[in-house]
């Protein structure tokens, strides 16, 4: 089973679609902040998650991720895509949840990450294995690494996009 999270009207193709407006393209009807969720446990082989996890707040994602480990198969691949904490796309619309969403947010969701950030007594159960890729704005794409690097990590609207790829450990 592949599932497209807070699909909205553009649900992605052979994904099953889950959002909680009526008036969507949605499979499922489901507003993603109440669990359970419909499915069984390690149920689901992938997941695609585009601009939906920022509109949830700090603990909301952690029901969330929690949710989202219990229902994926170990191995089992989720792609999320949300507005870089550094772009306007993350501050731009009053239905975005703070914090706005970094590299650094999805270390709460890997087990070894909390142990070593001395949080293991929060309330997190789930533990993913994370990778990343930034989309960068075409004039910082057309740099060298080093200056694409420091264009990251110094200039507003470089990277309007996150992607993180969790594998379910």
């Amino acid at each position: 089973m592949k599932l497209d999270l807070g699909c909205g009207l553009r649900k992605r193709a052979g994904f099953l679609g889950v959002d909680a407006s009526p008036d969507c393209d949605a499979d499922f009807v489901h507003d993603l902040r109440q669990r359970p969720w419909p499915f069984d446990d390690a149920s689901v082989d992938e997941v695609y998650c585009s601009h939906f996890l920022e509109h949830l707040d700090g603990a909301e994602r952690i029901d969330f991720m929690d949710e989202l480990y219990r229902v994926m198969k170990p191995g089992a691949k989720a792609l999320f895509i949300t507005p870089y904490w550094t772009s306007v796309g993350a501050v731009q619309d009053p239905t975005h949840k703070w914090p706005p969403i970094a590299e650094q947010s999805y270390l709460y969701f890997n087990a070894r990450a909390r142990r070593s950030m001395y949080v293991e007594h929060y309330a997190i159960r789930c533990d993913f294995d994370v990778e990343f890729a930034g989309v960068l704005v075409p004039e910082i794409a057309r740099l060298g690494p080093q200056e694409q690097a420091f264009a990251k990590n110094h200039y507003f609207n470089a990277v309007p996009e996150l992607h993180a790829q969790l594998t379910r450990r």
